[in-house]
């Protein structure tokens, strides 16, 4: 079963990247994914000095490898437990009222 991470990674400038430049992190990024099985890259965020990817992954050890591989560093990885949004508020209201 997949587990789904986030990895923070800094990388000083990359907000200030082109489509051509985040697209050949991409091309990097996948020449890495396609040698390891059980991770997938599902999309990321860019801010000004750091990248937050969303990763599918069996372990905390395949985002690693990929880090390593890719040559992308992993400053901190996070296990995501749950995910919530503004529609679980409907489900948490209709608890509180049942309750």
């Amino acid at each position: 079963m997949l587990k789904k991470y986030v990895i923070e990674r800094d990388v000083p400038g990359i907000g200030n990247s082109s489509r051509t430049e985040l697209g050949d992190a991409a091309v990097v990024s996948n020449a890495a994914l396609a040698e390891l099985d059980g991770i997938q890259w599902q999309h990321s965020y860019v801010t000004n000095d750091k990248t937050f990817c969303i990763y599918l992954a069996e372990s905390y050890d395949k985002i690693l490898a990929h880090a390593n591989r890719s040559g992308f560093p992993a400053t901190k990885v996070t296990e995501v437990v749950d995910i919530f949004d503004p529609s679980t508020a409907i489900h948490g209201a209709a608890a509180s009222v049942a309750a």
